[in-house]
């Protein structure tokens, strides 16, 4: 089949998803229709926001449609009107059978992990928070199980020790792009290959990535200096670390904080988990088991992202304690 004639329908929603599509694009492939999530409010005035992929596909001119419900008859009515070969999802919702099963050629999801592990919702963060040295995107076909369908193509990455997982998203989207127009163009010439993931993992147990929850992100200081610092950056610069500040007394108020950048120092010391030490004008160290947390970035609830020098000029610290 001629690239021309292959009809694709793209699933997709956050920035994540906008490079893949574009390469898909630009390689020359008819993308027939577009199905990203309902615009939805956001902000401090609630405007109405279209998804990073609603924003390029109008650009690009490319049909766009918003179902409420997979399930809904007249979205599907529609979806199969549009005589999809082939159908590729990156960044998306689960979806029924009866959508990912409808093109002839199958539904290929890009997925940001070297499946079968990290298989979920949040793999980048999740790889990063555990210490993994490396990462990768994996394309495969949708079945039933999520994140378990036959492996097409798989790309890996390296993970460096300073590596955020906002660097480590941008990398995966450049590789997960160029690895997801390689699965096309295979499907177009029939000759790919599909492993299943169940002989990969050997008889052990899938790593899995489930949703990140506002508990999930907390900081607990009581913890080993390697884990604290891999927390941190693993939820940088989004959903974010976060901790609390309370005012030293009685009453003493408290205050929410969120870490983006910290700086790992192992040193041996008896001093408690989570004592700040601070000259309150140029350093936020914060001791913890094997070593010292050196906060870097930080932001207080309803303030500006700031590097911690500035926090501290307008922030008295030493009247602080932070709550383990």
């Amino acid at each position: 089949m001629h690239k021309r004639n292959l009809r694709i329908v793209y699933m997709g929603t956050p920035d994540f998803a906008v490079l893949p599509l574009r390469k898909i694009v630009e390689a020359g492939y008819p993308v027939v229709g577009v199905v990203t999530n309902p615009d939805k409010p956001a902000g401090r005035g609630q405007q109405m926001q279209e998804s990073a992929v609603k924003k390029y596909a109008r650009e690009a001119g490319l049909k766009i449609l918003q179902p409420e419900k997979f399930r809904d008859e007249e979205f599907l009515k529609e979806l199969a009107d549009l005589k999809a070969d082939l159908q590729l999802v990156v960044a998306f919702k689960m979806l029924p059978e009866v959508v990912w099963n409808m093109p002839p050629l199958g539904t290929v999801n890009l997925h940001a992990s070297l499946l079968p592990d990290y298989r979920g919702a949040a793999p980048i963060n999740r790889a990063v928070m555990n210490g993994e040295t490396c990462s990768g995107v994996t394309t495969f076909l949708l079945k039933h199980e999520i994140d378990t369908g036959n492996i097409i193509f798989q790309e890996k990455v390296k993970i460096g020790e300073e590596m955020t997982a906002g660097e480590l998203h941008d990398e995966l989207m450049e590789k997960g792009a160029d690895l997801l127009l390689k699965t096309v163009r295979a499907m177009e010439g029939g000759d790919y290959p599909l492993t299943d993931q169940v002989g990969l993992l050997r008889g052990r147990e899938a790593i899995h990535a489930p949703k990140i929850f506002k508990e999930d992100m907390k900081i607990c200081w009581a913890g080993e200096l390697e884990t604290i610092y891999n927390h941190i950056r693993g939820l940088s610069p989004f959903p974010g670390a976060w901790t609390e500040l309370q005012a030293i007394g009685m009453d003493g108020g408290v205050l929410t904080l969120k870490i983006f950048k910290a700086v790992k120092i192992q040193q041996s010391h008896n001093r408690s988990a989570g004592e700040i030490c601070t000259d309150g004008k140029t350093f936020f160290d914060v001791y913890v088991k094997g070593g010292v947390i050196c906060v870097q970035e930080l932001q207080l609830s309803g303030k500006k992202r700031m590097q911690v020098k500035d926090f501290l000029r307008g922030f008295r610290l030493k009247d602080y304690q932070l709550i383990c």
